[in-house]
């Protein structure tokens, strides 16, 4: 291992029950640059943080740090050996000052007094490297979300953190906080320190990024230079700064090597026939999103497609009355003004939604008792839940959705990936709404599971009922959606039709912010 070396990963192997998480993942992080780690979701980013900062075990393969072998059992254990992660949700409290945030679970106290603490002289020297206008008695909650994670920054280093991981740390940032982030993390390089920095903004790994790893489906696809990925052979001629064509062009390399360069399904048009405006979004807007407008017709499966950020689940969230939104929804003309998800179910909406094993099934009871929840006078006899109705519906919907279980009996939580998400399906069918809405409705499922689920998709079009699609994955995306509402950063870049030769460089680089 080459003494630039910091962190070398050689066929590293992660095996949960079922699902094959990282496949013989190998590449080299080194010392003192800013390592970029990208992909879409699903693709092993995840697991492999988990597994350098000990939250997960690795199956299979070696991983070294500054050359020993490297297996920590803890985050505590990888924490002390120098590795320390500064996370998309901070871990700071509002109610405190900065000294109280920096201190705590640190306190030190004498005869029942809490003493000022050692480390906190080492902490300030920090912070006052990386931004000096944060003083000690200043109430965290009148500071800036980059000003919060420069504190959490100095609790990581003050543990002698050699390398810093960022999990999305630009996710929340306004642009001149952005700017203010990208100085501290250039200080940071110059201080010696390595960064791992995970972003869905491609954008900004050439502005701070040295090399970037791509992953896809648990594999790594390529780890290259910035220069290289930019065009340049090597950092000699490359500029400092990259000109907006450039940047366009190197993340459309991105997208690709996330993607992959081959879509394997050709795309099945629906029945529709556009005679009918189901649905029609104009000028929404939230905290999140901006001047949303698109339409979606009868049997009509309509896609949103982005990388993760972009806002495609936020549209979801707003359609089903989770967030609030100013600006107008008319379902068959008629304007609505729901706030709830009871509205949105009364307007004739139903969602399968992303987290299908949190907000999706009650896996301790049995199919029997899922199918009925959105819909519970489907099973009702004189106001008691009859048990043959709910056998008859049980019955008529797996046989429907070809569910692979024991019997009606099964608890869903011990059902596969693929059949709890046509459960949930099934919710929403007997919901007998007019627009359906799937959030990543294949996520975690296996090919034979997700060619079923899209087959169930394309049926419920071919009936007259309205499909929306949130996805981020584009095979899925071209595959099965008529028209594709093209977003990033909160806003709609582009609607376009969808045909069997589609531009798919068109599209990678609208989502990339071209």
């Amino acid at each position: 291992m080459s003494n630039d070396v910091i962190i070398e990963v050689r066929g590293l192997e992660k095996e949960f029950p079922g699902v094959r998480a990282l496949k013989g993942v190998d590449f080299d992080i080194k010392r003192g640059t800013v390592h970029c780690v990208v992909g879409e979701n699903g693709a092993g980013k995840s697991t492999f943080i988990k597994i350098l900062t000990g939250a997960h075990r690795r199956t299979g393969g070696s991983l070294k740090f500054n050359g020993n072998d490297f297996d920590p059992k803890s985050i505590r254990e990888a924490m002390n050996a120098g590795i320390s992660v500064l996370y998309q949700e901070l871990n700071v409290v509002d109610d405190l000052t900065t000294e109280e945030n920096l201190t705590l679970g640190k306190e030190k106290s004498k005869f029942g007094f809490i003493q000022k603490s050692d480390g906190l002289g080492k902490m300030m020297d920090i912070i006052r490297s990386l931004d000096d206008s944060i003083e000690l008695d200043m109430p965290v909650d009148i500071l800036s979300v980059a000003q919060k994670q420069v504190i959490e920054i100095a609790k990581a280093l003050s543990t002698d953190c050699s390398v810093l991981v960022m999990d999305e740390p630009t996710a929340s940032l306004s642009e001149d906080e952005v700017r203010r982030l990208f100085l501290t993390v250039k200080k940071l390089k110059e201080q010696g320190i390595t960064i791992i920095f995970i972003s869905h903004k491609l954008s900004e790994i050439f502005e701070i990024g040295d090399y970037v790893t791509v992953f896809r489906d648990g594999e790594m696809t390529g780890t290259k230079s910035v220069p290289e990925i930019a065009g340049y052979e090597d950092a000699l001629g490359c500029p400092d700064t990259f000109d907006d064509k450039t940047i366009t062009d190197a993340c459309t390399e991105l997208v690709r090597l996330m993607i992959g360069k081959v879509i394997d399904q050709a795309y099945i048009a629906s029945e529709s026939d556009y005679s009918q405006k189901l649905l029609e979004v104009k000028n929404v807007s939230n905290h999140r999103l901006h001047d949303i407008n698109f339409d979606l017709y009868k049997g009509e499966i309509l896609g949103f497609y982005g990388l993760v950020g972009a806002g495609k689940t936020e549209v979801g969230r707003f359609l089903y009355g989770i967030d609030n939104y100013e600006g107008d929804i008319f379902v068959n003309g008629e304007k609505c003004d729901y706030k709830n998800v009871i509205g949105a179910l009364e307007q004739g909406f139903a969602m399968v939604p992303e987290e299908r094993r949190v907000d999706g099934i009650f896996g301790q009871l049995p199919i029997r008792a899922n199918i009925p929840m959105m819909r519970m006078d489907s099973v009702l006899s004189s106001g008691l839940i009859s048990r043959i109705k709910e056998n008859k519906l049980a019955d008529k919907f797996m046989k429907m959705m070809s569910v692979a279980a024991k019997d009606r009996e099964q608890a869903v939580a011990f059902l596969s990936g693929g059949n709890q998400q046509k459960v949930v399906i099934a919710k929403c069918l007997n919901r007998d709404a007019d627009i359906i809405m799937l959030d990543e409705p294949t996520r975690g499922v296996d090919v034979g599971a997700k060619e079923e689920i899209h087959d169930i998709i394309r049926g419920l079009a071919n009936e007259g009922k309205s499909i929306i699609v949130f996805s981020s994955e584009l095979p899925e995306i071209t595959h099965l959606c008529d028209r594709i509402v093209l977003m990033y950063d909160g806003s709609i870049g582009e609607i376009v039709k969808n045909k069997k030769d589609i531009d798919i460089d068109h599209i990678m680089n609208i989502v990339a912010g071209g």
